[in-house]
């Protein structure tokens, strides 16, 4: 039996997200448990049945204030027991993936203590028995001290916890903006993490190496929309657009179009 082709989707609002998967058709969903800006464990999403039981594919955004990288305890320990707990509330979804941005430490820190908290981040969890869906490491657009920002850092992180086989999602913006160039970067993700699980495919309103993670639709902005569908049909893996609402029903027609 041959696989499924990759499903090709749109981050959507949490409150009703198959009927916003509807509306743009959608045959893969995106979205936050709980509020991205904070640090309240998820609930239960009061469509949860609904959605586990849907043909869409799933996958579950962690908030944005998670930092496992942080030399900073205060926000590191929390951001370890909510990944936990949105990881775990996930899988009750039925999510492919858990996505989670790959942090930083400060101006003045060391970079490889970042690197070596996300392994401390991974060995915990695996004491008690593991994650219980794949955990999705971003790539990100801005920021000196970043783990994920540019792929030098990236093969650094990988180097300290790729034994406990962390996913990979490629957000094209996010590699335009971080000083990336797009041109064969799946090849280049790919032979350092072996792998990418999700493409995010978004255009970006601002320059190269702008370090600003700024979304827009496709043909608005510096990407070329035929590269972002070149990146997402090489990879072969789902697709996810990030873009204003108001076109993603378009973007995810020209992927569908040009990525297959």
């Amino acid at each position: 039996m041959s696989a499924s082709p990759p499903a090709i989707g749109a981050h959507v609002d949490s409150t009703d997200p198959l009927t916003a998967a509807a509306a743009v058709d959608a045959a893969a969903i995106q979205f936050f448990l709980a509020d991205p800006q904070g640090w309240k464990a998820p609930k239960e999403h009061p469509h949860a049945e609904a959605i586990k039981s849907s043909d869409l594919t799933i996958y579950v955004h962690s908030p944005y204030v998670l930092n496992l990288a942080t030399t900073n305890n205060r926000i590191r320990i929390p951001s370890r027991k909510l990944l936990g707990q949105h990881a775990a509330a996930a899988a009750a979804i039925g999510a492919k993936g858990l996505i989670v941005h790959g942090g930083h430490v400060g101006a003045s820190d060391d970079a490889a203590i970042g690197v070596d908290n996300w392994r401390k981040a991974f060995a915990q969890a695996s004491e008690s028995g593991g994650f219980p869906l794949p955990i999705l490491i971003e790539n990100t657009a801005g920021g000196t001290k970043a783990m994920a920002r540019h792929l030098d850092r990236i093969a650094q992180l990988w180097d300290a916890i790729g034994d406990y086989e962390p996913g990979f999602c490629l957000d094209t913006c996010h590699a335009h903006a971080g000083g990336e160039d797009l041109d064969g970067i799946v090849e280049r993700v790919k032979a350092i993490t072996g792998r990418i699980d999700l493409v995010h495919a978004n255009d970006s309103r601002d320059s190269f190496d702008s370090g600003a993670d700024r979304h827009t639709n496709f043909g608005t902005g510096f990407i070329a929309a035929e590269a972002i569908a070149e990146i997402a049909k090489r990879a072969g893996t789902d697709v996810i657009v990030e873009t204003p609402a108001d076109g993603q029903a378009e973007d995810i027609k020209f992927l569908r179009a040009h990525a297959s």
